[in-house]
């Protein structure tokens, strides 16, 4: 199954969302986080068809020397840093490359905390049941360092959703979020936009229009 846009993707997760919630005995409405820039615009309408709180969670990739798209890690809005240790040993990465990756990447963060919390301040999470949201996963390290942010933070149950991952990254996240949605984990993957029909990029002004709206 492809999917039309995030806007589809979002309502598509809607559903198994629901019925997960459900059989863990759920009743309240969720607080739903949308990853920037692409997984708020699938929060959006997950959201919307939840009748759920939207807001933003923020983390963002470190990327590779000379291959930012490659992630080496993520770091986290509160602090957290994930490594992915074998693809730093694979690159032959060194500590102060990488350590000055990781800056690159703090600054970067702190920057878009400054845009996103003025259109939407940080949410209570402490005791509520929080589903952390994205535009599909590859490596997944930008996303588990959102979940393990969500976590330090103490939901009462923690959900994780993308409309489309690799299995093997589906199944670690899985292992991180207390429910994990996933409809699309296909052996064979090579990029998240090729499940999709249209994945144009996500403005800024789109997030905090639909941080506004939401």
């Amino acid at each position: 199954m492809r999917y039309v846009d995030r806007e589809d993707a979002g309502r598509a997760l809607a559903g198994p969302i629901a019925a997960a919630l459900g059989e863990a005995g759920v009743t309240s409405k969720p607080l739903v986080l949308g990853i920037p820039r692409g997984g708020v615009a699938v929060a959006a309408p997950l959201a919307n068809q939840l009748g759920a709180e939207l807001n933003v969670v923020l983390a963002r990739k470190v990327g590779a020397p000379g291959n930012p798209e490659l992630a080496l890690g993520a770091v986290g809005e509160r602090g957290e840093t994930v490594l992915i240790e074998d693809v730093i040993s694979g690159l032959g990465v060194g500590a102060e490359v990488l350590q000055t990756a990781i800056e690159e990447a703090q600054r970067e963060l702190e920057r878009r905390l400054a845009v996103y919390r003025r259109a939407r301040p940080a949410p209570e999470i402490a005791g509520r049941v929080v589903v952390v949201v994205d535009d599909g996963v590859a490596t997944g390290a930008t996303f588990r360092a959102t979940l393990e942010t969500v976590r330090h933070l103490d939901p009462s149950l923690l959900v994780g959703a993308v409309p489309v991952g690799p299995v093997e990254t589906t199944s670690a996240l899985a292992r991180i979020a207390d429910i994990f949605v996933c409809p699309q984990r296909p052996r064979r993957f090579r990029a998240v936009s090729e499940w999709y029909d249209r994945f144009d990029q996500v403005s800024e002004e789109q997030v905090v229009e639909l941080l506004r709206s939401g």
